[in-house]
């Protein structure tokens, strides 16, 4: 069963984790809530953390050596209870290890350490991908965090208030996305204006990914206040909403979906990294109220 971990900072900003799948589930900044709030009619998640793969994979399996081996969508750490390593009023680690459970999809020994610290008008949060194995680790982490839309005033509409700011001029073309999550080779046009995306609902019929994005920033404004979001060591972004549902998710990928006519091991899979036996590897996320 899982179970919730609140952190408070001396501001009063809070946060609350969930040990299922080290996920947060609520950032306060003031009083008022700027997590989604997992409302099952839309989508039942809050911010999820994404491995040992990023999106689809083909066939719903991945291949290592002559064994395939089943694999969900996003992988399996964000349906999977994590220990508690250390706690204190304003942060927490959190830790998940291979075991019987993981080795049925996944036939690699890890350690995936999530570190959550809560602090005035912001959430930290850093992870380390640690390789205790013989052989090279191949894994891709994401985080998927969604925002209540609106959150500062204005609408959804297009005249609403809302946009994305990125860090520095993105190319304004992605992936289309075919049955079962897989990417395609034929491309989306993405309304960008030089490194804003106006929002509207109407815009998306599929998540637009951002592949070896410049930025490593992105900036969700409204009329009133912008949600700033820094990564570090996620070189893919995606912008994602369903046309109906009022949330807006900013999410952050090492890694990304099989192509649809991939047929490789796990190992060749595009964009996934390979950690050498003993090795760490660090990434981290930075929320950020701003007034």
């Amino acid at each position: 069963m899982s179970s919730r971990i609140d952190l408070t900072a001396p501001d009063g900003t809070t946060a609350t984790l969930a040990t299922h799948g080290a996920e947060p589930v609520s950032w306060r900044v003031g009083g008022t809530e700027y997590l989604w709030s997992g409302d099952p009619a839309h989508w039942n998640r809050h911010a999820p953390w994404l491995f040992p793969v990023v999106g689809a994979s083909a066939d719903g399996q991945v291949r290592v050596g002559s064994e395939t081996y089943p694999m969900a969508q996003h992988g399996f750490a964000r349906d999977l209870p994590f220990a508690v390593v250390e706690q204190s009023a304003d942060a927490v680690l959190l830790r998940l290890t291979d075991g019987p459970e993981t080795r049925a999809h996944y036939p690699f020994a890890f350690q995936l350490d999530i570190a959550a610290r809560v602090r005035p008008s912001g959430l930290d949060l850093d992870v380390t991908v640690t390789n205790p194995g013989d052989a090279p680790l191949p894994y891709a982490l994401g985080f998927h965090p969604a925002f209540p839309w609106p959150f500062a005033g204005g609408t959804r509409a297009r005249d609403g208030g809302y946009a994305v700011d990125f860090e520095q001029a993105e190319r304004p073309f992605a992936p289309q996305v075919g049955p079962g999550g897989l990417l395609l080779r034929a491309e989306q046009p993405i309304p960008l204006d030089g490194d804003t995306l106006p929002l509207d609902p109407a815009i998306f019929t599929e998540a637009f990914v951002f592949r070896n994005a410049k930025s490593r920033r992105m900036r969700f404004t409204g009329p009133e206040k912008a949600i700033r979001m820094e990564m570090e060591d996620f070189p893919h972004l995606a912008v994602w909403t369903k046309p109906t549902a009022p949330f807006l998710s900013l999410e952050c990928w090492t890694g990304y979906a099989d192509w649809a006519n991939f047929s490789g091991p796990l190992q060749e899979r595009d964009s996934q990294r390979l950690l050498p036996p003993g090795a760490q590897a660090r990434h981290g996320v930075r929320l950020t109220l701003e007034a």
